[in-house]
């Protein structure tokens, strides 16, 4: 059993190779043809789906990653059984369970709404909130759902990597060599910026008033968290070494 910082990398790079695996052909596709087939109704779901699956994953990973990074620096006496083979496999074996669960559940209710015969998503995915738009009508429910995930996979795992994150400062501050501290804040700093890169767009995008935001930004930001953020994971964290 390698390090726990190493087991969530590799169940992390599989989210991201999903990620785009599930979204850059299809685009590339479109953008190549001169005539874009349209996706069915089908295809939109099960896109929707693998989406929020790895979407809510990668949310839940980071912040198992931070825990791993707050229990080896402040509690390093207690490392070997606050991290230990089981606790990895139960935080990784979650991290998928709840993106499986919200990702049935948003979907069953989006799905079942009722839509125009020929909608036009006006976005390069099924992402959610640009589908939940062109429903005809019953959408309350949906909205709450997504309200209520937003709330508990973006703002609640971000408050608890800010937290780690503070008391990691602290003990950083509070050691007497200049070197320690360099070394403890490589170790953090790679994965800092990934978690910057993906909650702040993801938080914008579905946190902010739908009234008062652009389909032109919302695009971009999902272009952030969906292929540049994935494509960039491996370089910040290869810096490190």
């Amino acid at each position: 059993f390698h390090s726990p910082m190493y087991f969530f990398l590799r169940h992390l790079s599989v989210v991201e190779l999903l990620y785009t695996a599930n979204i850059v052909p299809r685009t590339l596709a479109d953008l190549a043809s001169p005539h874009p087939q349209a996706i069915s109704f089908q295809g939109c779901a099960a896109q929707m789906y693998i989406f929020i699956v790895l979407g809510i994953s990668e949310c839940c990973l980071l912040t198992a990653m931070a825990y791993d990074r707050y229990a080896a620096i402040c509690r390093p006496l207690h490392y070997s059984i606050l991290m230990s083979r089981r606790a990895c496999v139960a935080m990784v074996s979650i991290s998928w369970l709840m993106g499986i669960i919200t990702a049935t559940t948003h979907s069953s209710l989006i799905f079942t709404l009722p839509f125009p015969r020929h909608p036009i998503i006006p976005h390069f995915l099924c992402d959610i909130l640009p589908v939940l738009r062109l429903a005809s009508a019953g959408k309350h429910r949906s909205e709450i759902s997504v309200m209520t995930a937003t709330v508990v996979f973006i703002m609640v795992p971000f408050s608890l990597i800010v937290t780690s994150y503070v008391r990691i400062l602290g003990a950083i501050l509070a050691m007497a060599s200049t070197q320690s501290r360099r070394k403890v804040f490589s170790t953090c700093s790679s994965h800092l910026l990934v978690v910057c890169l993906f909650f702040g767009t993801t938080s914008i995008t579905y946190i902010q008033p739908q009234a008062g935001s652009s389909v032109t930004t919302n695009r971009i930001l999902s272009l952030f968290y969906t292929v540049v953020t994935p494509m960039l994971n491996p370089i910040i964290y290869s810096l490190r070494n």
